[in-house]
């Protein structure tokens, strides 16, 4: 039984009465599955209103990679990348995320209608945590152990999934205490952010106790590294693999799939769901 949650986002409500796809846009020239395809703006808005077409119910813009081992830019060059796409987008019929950790990056995406804060960084800074909270964007809490320059180096854990689920457990407390309401509040345990493979399936197999933090939950497993290690395919012949996984991920709870093959999923949890209906 999937849990009856409803989000505030910007101007929108999510409906998680069924499970939501977020497509990926990586306005980037290094993110580790697209990077540099759709750097220039065109090429971006062009493929973000494909994804729209496809089926995705949230885009993330994203204009710095967060892969393993990938360096930080500036604020600057962030806004240069990911401003033109949004104000691009402004009108558009799903809400937009914002991919991002700075500050300055999420008020200037705000003020220009994104709907969404998606922060790996799960509004650590102090002054993310009030501009959200001065906001009616929702955000999305991830887990991470390290940076993105760090946290593939030897990560580890007593017990990974109470350890994540503890993490987001306060960050909850503290986004709340700060005056973002629980309608507004998503959390990810975020795969590949300082986990090995183990650590990766173990919470995967047990995703769905992360229904007891009583927050909606986004899974983003798309062509990523642990898929490679179990299939031997490279980052460009994951597709398959990554719509396994996110089908996994919804039978075990998931109320967002953050992918990069929107149509591929979107069919296959039209079967899922036909199958559920009968």
């Amino acid at each position: 039984m999937r849990q009856n949650l409803n989000i505030q986002c910007g101007k929108f409500q999510l409906d998680f009465s069924l499970p939501l796809i977020m497509g990926i846009v990586n306005i980037t020239p290094d993110s580790f599955s697209d990077g540099g395809q759709y750097l220039q703006h065109d090429a971006a808005l062009s493929y973000a209103h494909q994804l729209i077409a496809e089926g995705a119910n949230i885009l993330d813009l994203g204009g710095e990679s967060t892969r393993p081992g990938a360096l930080a830019v500036s604020v600057q060059e962030e806004l240069d990348r990911v401003m033109p796409v949004i104000e691009g987008l402004r009108g558009a019929p799903i809400p937009l995320s914002i991919d991002t950790s700075k500050p300055e990056v999420m008020r200037a995406a705000i003020a220009a209608g994104a709907s969404m804060v998606n922060d790996i960084n799960a509004l650590q800074n102090p002054e993310a945590l009030a501009m959200v909270a001065a906001s009616e964007v929702a955000v999305c809490l991830m887990h991470k152990q390290g940076t993105p320059q760090t946290m593939q180096r030897q990560p580890q854990y007593q017990n990974v999934v109470e350890e994540v689920q503890q993490f987001l457990r306060e960050r909850i407390t503290a986004v709340q205490a700060a005056g973002v309401s629980q309608q507004r509040i998503i959390i990810d345990p975020g795969f590949g952010f300082g986990k090995t493979l183990v650590h990766n399936l173990a919470l995967l197999q047990q995703l769905k106790y992360f229904a007891g933090l009583g927050m909606p939950l986004l899974v983003g497993l798309s062509h990523k590294s642990m898929l490679g290690a179990i299939t031997g395919q490279d980052v460009a012949h994951r597709v398959h693999a990554s719509v396994a996984a996110a089908l996994l991920a919804v039978e075990r709870g998931a109320n967002i799939v953050r992918v990069h093959d929107v149509q591929a999923t979107a069919d296959a949890l039209k079967v899922w769901q036909a199958v559920r209906l009968i």
